[in-house]
């Protein structure tokens, strides 16, 4: 491999971790919020909006069951009005962070829906605001598992992103399509596979161990 592809497989590198990086920090900070909302609002919840929680469920499930490629196309017009551009890194995070936040809300609603209610009850006795109960109570048991469905999250995005680079998103997928599969070598593709498997495990085994250590707590 020459030095030049080594370059840009670096280069790609960085680009896919900026790419993931960015879109995983707007899903978290959309994520957890909508989370909350679909557990809270629902029937029996602190804030009771049946109808909301039913239509913002309904948003939700429909673009978790729309695949990642097509969200990617249909949101050319949206990317290119938020970031001027339709190629790129930033390009990529626009979809890439619509698609990502209603699988993360998912993952994380459920984690805060296996909040013993025990410990629920017990904090409404001592006269906790419905706030207070869910900054101090909810979100605080249900971490280890948020932080679980983070790194599910994460991982699927390296993923996506990859795939954002068949659209010209740039990172290790532009690398792997123009220079590995559309010049037919085999060696690229094998390096990008290799760093993505690489990148994958270190992401799930960094969240493995912080869950693992919430829970030993």
């Amino acid at each position: 491999m020459s030095p030049q592809m080594i370059d840009r497989l670096i280069a790609a590198f960085f680009d896919t971790v900026l790419m993931v990086s960015a879109s995983a920090g707007i899903a978290v900070l959309a994520g957890i919020p909508l989370a909350v909302f679909l557990v809270t609002s629902g029937p029996g919840g602190f804030f009771p909006a049946p109808r909301l929680n039913r239509v913002l469920g309904a948003i939700v499930n429909g673009f978790r069951a729309v695949p990642f490629i097509v969200l990617l196309v249909a949101l050319i017009p949206l990317t290119r009005l938020i970031t001027g551009t339709t190629i790129g890194v930033w390009a990529a995070v626009v979809p890439l962070s619509i698609s990502a936040t209603p699988f993360f809300a998912r993952i994380a609603e459920v984690s805060l829906r296996e909040v013993d209610p025990g410990l629920v009850e017990a904090a409404q006795s001592i006269g906790a605001s419905r706030w207070n109960i869910v900054r101090h109570v909810l979100l605080p048991e249900a971490l280890p598992g948020i932080i679980g469905g983070f790194t599910i999250t994460v991982v699927s995005m390296i993923g996506a992103s990859a795939m954002a680079g068949a659209v010209g998103a740039g990172g290790l997928g532009d690398v792997a399509i123009r220079y590995g599969y559309q010049r037919f070598d085999t060696t690229v593709m094998v390096a990008v596979i290799v760093i993505l498997v690489a990148l994958v495990s270190l992401v799930q085994g960094a969240g493995d161990t912080v869950v693992r250590r919430l829970r030993a707590r």
